[in-house]
């Protein structure tokens, strides 16, 4: 999917006003319609200045297309990173309708979070709801409590520009939130009309990678290095969960990649998650001359064939 270039497609500048933006359009529109130009292209044409505008006439989608764009080209190829539109603050309007490109359905279509329609507007109408998309460390969705975020939210303004605000809000996260789950805040989307009451914001949480754990749902595995003798002989090693460290008794004979499971160590809930533990064998480097004469002692004295379950001796 290549990057498409809105303001050239409308030949106006980035720092464009509504009105300029309007007056480009119309002016194209009219060029282009499929039913008077004469152009060979023209249908085609009229789609991408239709898809263009619809994009730069709406600040939501304007600010988002200037913020992820900066650092691409007309032609480039493009795929949008998955948290590009964290910490924006959208009303989840799409609007406009028609069939535009997979580049403007990838960023505006049913699966982003401009997803949604508009609510009917009268004399005491409920305000929007309001979208967002917050990022959250792995242990702050572990312990819950109340955090600070920062959302950006584009507006227009008086001269037809746009300009992205910021608000802060204290969050009360849920201890044991998982990827993708969302949080209602009543009352924090836009304000209603007349008598209807604001709408809410929704907050769609997304777990930030961690060094050491990798998540499933409420589940979480860590790869645990284990040296040869304590996977032989077995031992009882310190291990890292989110609630601090345990014990854990690895069994003699242990194998790599073996999985062990610490019960409802994982992401609190009902029922909590499970932390797995995947074993690591790690080899202690032949650096040395005393490590060397133990690694050739092992090589003498033990029956041992790596590669026995292939058929044959494979022994040097």
């Amino acid at each position: 999917m290549q990057f498409k270039d809105y303001y050239s497609l409308l030949g106006v500048g980035r720092e464009a006003n509504a009105d300029e933006i309007k007056r480009a359009y119309r002016r194209l529109a009219r060029k282009y319609h499929p039913d008077v130009s004469k152009e060979p292209d023209a249908e085609e044409r009229f789609k991408e200045v239709q898809e263009a505008y619809e994009v730069l006439k709406d600040p939501e989608k304007r600010a988002a297309y200037d913020q992820l764009g900066r650092d691409y080209r007309p032609g480039q190829e493009f795929r949008p990173p998955p948290d590009w539109a964290s910490g924006f603050e959208f009303s989840g309007a799409r609007g406009g309708g028609g069939a535009f490109s997979d580049f403007f359905e990838e960023l505006f279509g049913a699966g982003s979070p401009f997803a949604g329609a508009r609510r009917g507007r009268g004399f005491d109408a409920r305000g929007e709801d309001h979208h967002a998309q917050i990022e959250l460390a792995l242990e702050q969705a572990f312990s819950g409590g109340t955090h600070p975020i920062e959302l950006r939210h584009p507006v227009a303004t008086a001269d037809g520009r746009v300009e992205l605000r910021t608000r802060r809000l204290n969050v009360k996260i849920p201890a044991g939130v998982t990827d993708g789950q969302v949080i209602r805040l009543g009352g924090q989307g836009a304000p209603g009309m007349g008598r209807g009451g604001s709408g809410d914001l929704y907050l769609t949480v997304s777990l930030r990678p961690h060094p050491v754990f990798t998540v499933d749902k409420r589940d979480v595995t860590l790869s645990l290095p284990v040296a040869p003798w304590e996977a032989a002989l077995g031992a009882t090693v310190r291990v890292p969960t989110l609630g601090g460290a345990v014990e854990l008794r690895v069994p003699p004979g242990s194998g790599a990649g073996q999985r062990l499971r610490l019960k409802g160590r994982g992401l609190p809930g009902s029922p909590p998650g499970d932390q797995y533990v995947a074993l690591q064998i790690v080899l202690p480097p032949a650096d040395t001359p005393q490590a060397r004469q133990l690694y050739e002692q092992m090589r003498r004295e033990l029956s041992f064939d790596p590669r026995a379950a292939l058929g044959g001796s494979h022994a040097a």
